[in-house]
């Protein structure tokens, strides 16, 4: 029976696109790289940032870093807040919280500015554990991630549910045995998320909070 859920957080409680999209143009106007049409680089959204310079872009370590740098010269006091709630976030944490679940964040964001957005929605009281990367990379690693949410959670595999809207999110869960859930309303295709192995995939926030309850127990019981 379900006991915990791990959260991703851009593309899964938030829509942070146009934030992380103008920053990423920002970031490769930089490296010389000119992409005036922001809604082409969706796919930054959710995998660590140094990975996809590198695979996208074909740029090596040190220019990654960089442009990793840069990234944040623009997200941090800017695109952090271009960034809005998915309907029902808030209700559905709430109903899954008097539900009994323990809810924590497992997300390759940068622990500090995941903080401010779970502030800044005010959501940060619904999440016993948050976990992110650390500035300098470490723990980006979505595996890494989940790994550390587990430990500070002391969460068994077999009662815990991994939530993304990518195949990274996917992947975490699957290195621990986790319940898989994607949800198609983010920037990961459901075609993606159940290539990736998601057990469940959600189309809408209401969808997702009903098969969190089902796998707990009961949609009107206490899990």
């Amino acid at each position: 029976m379900l006991k915990y859920v791990l959260f991703d957080l851009d593309g899964t409680l938030t829509d942070s696109g146009l934030g992380i999209t103008k920053a990423a143009q920002y970031a490769l106007e930089d490296q010389g790289i000119h992409e005036p049409d922001a809604s082409r680089l969706s796919f930054f959204v959710g995998p660590p940032l140094n990975v996809t310079f590198t695979e996208k872009y074909g740029m090596d370590e040190a220019q990654a870093k960089q442009a990793v740098a840069k990234y944040r010269e623009y997200y941090i006091p800017t695109g952090i807040f271009e960034n809005e709630l998915y309907e029902g976030v808030p209700e559905m944490l709430r109903d899954l919280k008097e539900a009994g679940l323990h809810l924590a964040i497992a997300s390759s964001k940068v622990q500090s500015q995941v903080m401010r957005v779970l502030k800044h929605f005010d959501i940060d009281s619904y999440f016993e554990v948050v976990v992110g990367s650390e500035p300098d990379g470490r723990r980006s690693d979505k595996r890494e991630v989940v790994e550390e949410a587990l430990r500070q959670l002391m969460a068994n595999a077999d009662e815990t549910a991994m939530v993304g809207d990518r195949k990274f999110d996917m992947a975490g869960a699957k290195a621990y045995d986790l319940m898989a859930v994607g949800v198609s309303y983010g920037y990961g295709s459901y075609v993606e998320l159940r290539a990736a192995g998601a057990d469940k995939v959600a189309d809408s926030v209401e969808d997702l909070g009903n098969i969190l309850l089902s796998a707990c127990g009961a949609l009107r019981e206490v899990c």
